[in-house]
């Protein structure tokens, strides 16, 4: 006979080290689950104090804080009568570990311990927690006398909680990405309900692989499955993408937004019936360790007498978004959180008529375009917010474009290399998503620089168009890239005091993960910004994306932008045309140099290995030669030009493949960029290859030849 029962989980917009903030956020959960009839209640990974703390986690404060917050939690009326779930680090023996906390009625039930750390890509969990190890160990540890004065002791470890009709078991984040999950064992020795604390981020097509495993969980031996999950910008370059859900024998029955502007979101599944599989338990309890986990028991129930005829959930297909969908929710999200956190008053962006900066228009449009809705759906957070960014009060946004144009502020920088294509490509895009638009000429602070120079030196550099050498031609193009930066922000700092507004600007970049990788920009050019929403993003993502926003948002202007050929414009026109584009200035596509990347981070390629993936993978365009010259090319650009990425823009994380010197992709940043022994080996097969071919259109020929004259 199946208990029918009513839990609930959340994703929470925690910031790291709001302790008040946070604090509200999780009561808030707990009122809203318990308004549910929730019995019990999950929320995500290290809420406490917020997943992104970092270093900070080593500070005794954020221990002592975390403890302070959890006594206001115990203490609460909202949370009496129900269970609750929450993270919090926790030092033990001199040991920092991350923990989850379950309590009941002002009582400390268990702490549980994270077992397996993440630390790969964004994550360094091991630079600040220890795993427990010590498995199927229950302690019982002190706890500060402040925290809860009726308490001395507490049951600590890989323990599982026993009800008077139900049990539960825990999971922490990575657990679940583990061969060895715990859920594995604990549903071979009964345990009825998972659940699971995350602080996953988002990254472009992985929503799938998390609700693929999270349906696994339960999809063999049965069960409950609740996820919990961080969302937003808690300060870093990751946007943590909720997808709060629950799962029942493998089937998805409640599913929370993976974008959202609310700070609180509880996914709660009424009335779900906790009935297991118990032939396959029996099945396979042969497999059970032969040291069962420690169970505490709890005097209370989750379910009632009266519930026999009350209905379940019924399964549900997961929505999953387009990878446009994806970049057009994220990193607006995820700008919004920057913005209203960062106190500043709305965003700059240089608008060259680009892919890159018109892509970043279009999320910021985007972004403004989910504020009106939140507003208009009775967001009350939101719309005090967006009063507070704007400095009035009685604001009410009624139009995507109308708030853009209070909160977002573009600027095309001509030069005597611009095109008035560019010009007017900006200006039309400008006008359509409503930004405050501003064409600024840099020639005059272009021409102070170098006369400067020329007064020091007595020489005046010349374009090589102009017969200059390869060093002046670099050089005046990274002048003008260079004064562009310093223009942006002037601007961003002095434009709202020129309108009579207070407040300042952020500035934002717009170069897209393939330029980061080779380091075609210009170190300290508009590339560096305060943030860069399109920074782990692909050229080819976003061009898709523009032909998404063109329907989506109605910006036929990008149609234009996406037909014009990729350019700098930092050379010389050749009869009003542009001369330069950045595919020539690589030697390589976007495509290409997409397909290098993955290989790169991805497939962990050093230039030799990835000669020789290439030289199958691009057959049927290249032969071994030109790839070989290709991979050389790359790496040489790569090695020179991996300097700028210790400075570059903080930006969003999107792409499995992205170079962000900051935590994600760790390498040196001084090179031989001869690569001598490695370029030899590609040297080696490559002439190999090349023979061989050789050899064979030889004999072919032949063949060939003989086949006529025996005709």
């Amino acid at each position: 006979m199946g208990r029918k029962v009513t839990l609930a989980t959340c994703s929470l917009n925690q910031w790291a080290l709001d302790f008040e903030g946070n604090l509200e956020r999780i009561l808030k959960s707990i009122e809203i689950a318990k308004a549910h009839g929730a019995k019990y209640r999950l929320g995500p990974e290290l809420e406490i104090c917020g997943y992104g703390c970092a270093d900070h986690f080593y500070e005794s404060d954020t221990l002592l804080h975390s403890f302070q917050v959890l006594r206001k939690l115990l203490e609460s009326a909202v949370t009496q009568d129900i269970i609750c779930d929450v993270g919090m680090p926790i030092m033990h023996h001199n040991v920092r570990y991350n923990c989850r906390v379950l309590f009941l009625n002002r009582k400390i039930l268990l702490i549980r311990p994270k077992m397996v750390m993440a630390n790969h890509g964004n994550y360094r969990e091991l630079r600040w927690f220890s795993p427990w190890n010590q498995l199927r160990l229950r302690l019982s540890v002190f706890i500060p006398l402040f925290v809860c004065v009726h308490q001395v002791t507490v049951p600590f470890g890989d323990c599982v909680l026993s009800t008077k009709d139900t049990c539960i078991g825990t999971e922490i984040c990575e657990e679940l990405w583990n061969p060895r999950s715990p859920h594995i064992q604990m549903g071979l020795e009964g345990v009825e309900i998972f659940t699971n604390s995350s602080a996953s981020h988002h990254e472009l097509r992985k929503a799938d692989q998390r609700v693929n495993l999270i349906k696994s969980a339960t999809t063999k031996s049965g069960g409950i499955y609740l996820y919990a999950n961080q969302r937003g910008c808690d300060g870093d370059r990751v946007y943590y993408d909720g997808c709060a859900m629950v799962v029942i024998n493998g089937d998805i029955v409640a599913q929370g937004a993976q974008f959202s502007l609310n700070d609180v979101v509880c996914t709660d599944m009424e009335r779900a019936g906790s009935e297991k599989a118990y032939l396959q338990i029996r099945l396979y309890s042969h497999l059970r360790e032969p040291k069962p986990c420690h169970r505490v028991k709890v005097d209370f129930s989750f379910s009632s007498g009266d519930d026999i005829f009350l209905p379940t959930h019924q399964p549900i297909t997961w929505h999953f978004h387009t990878p446009e969908e994806e970049i057009s929710l994220g990193p607006a999200c995820w700008l919004w959180d920057y913005l209203r956190r960062s106190g500043q008053a709305g965003f700059l962006l240089p608008l060259s008529g680009g892919v890159d900066s018109s892509s970043t228009a279009c999320i910021v449009h985007s972004m403004c375009t989910l504020l009106c809705q939140a507003v208009k759906d009775g967001n009350g957070q939101v719309l005090e917010d967006v009063r507070r960014v704007v400095g009035d009060d009685s604001y009410h946004p009624q139009h995507p474009g109308e708030l853009c144009a209070r909160i977002f502020t573009t600027c095309y920088m001509a030069s005597e290399n611009s095109s008035e294509d560019t010009c007017s490509r900006a200006r039309e895009l400008a006008n359509q998503i409503g930004s405050t638009h501003m064409n600024i000429n840099i020639d005059m602070a272009v021409k102070g620089i170098l006369g400067i120079f020329s007064v020091v030196t007595g020489r005046w550099p010349q374009f090589r168009a102009n017969g200059g050498s390869h060093r002046e031609n670099l050089a005046l193009q990274n002048v003008q890239a260079r004064v562009r930066m310093v223009l942006a922000y002037l601007f961003a700092q002095l434009s709202l005091w020129a309108r009579g507004k207070p407040g300042g600007l952020l500035v934002l970049g717009s170069a897209n993960v393939d330029e980061s990788l080779t380091g075609y920009f210009t170190k300290y050019d508009c590339s560096s910004a305060d943030i860069n929403p399109i920074g782990g993003i692909s050229k080819e993502d976003l061009k898709s994306f523009l032909l998404y926003c063109v329907e989506q948002f109605q910006l036929p202007a990008l149609r234009s932008i996406l037909s014009a050929p990729p350019t700098a414009e930092l050379e010389p026109l050749t009869d009003g045309q542009v001369s330069q584009t950045d595919e020539a200035d690589m030697g390589m596509t976007y495509t290409e140099l997409s397909v290098i990347g993955r290989l790169r981070k991805i497939s962990k390629c050093g230039p030799f290995s990835m000669f020789c993936k290439l030289i199958h993978m691009w057959k049927d365009a290249l032969s071994p030669t030109e790839v070989a010259q290709k991979v050389k090319h790359f790496f040489r650009m790569y090695s020179m030009n991996r300097h700028k990425m210790t400075t570059v823009t903080p930006s969003y994380h999107a792409e499995s493949y992205s170079p962000d010197d900051n935590r994600f992709d760790l390498r040196p940043f001084l090179y031989n960029t001869r690569w001598t022994w490695q370029f030899r080996c590609i040297d080696q097969v490559a002439i190999g290859q090349s023979r061989v071919a050789l050899g064979r259109s030889n004999s072919f020929e032949l063949q060939q030849s003989t086949r006529l004259q025996g005709s």
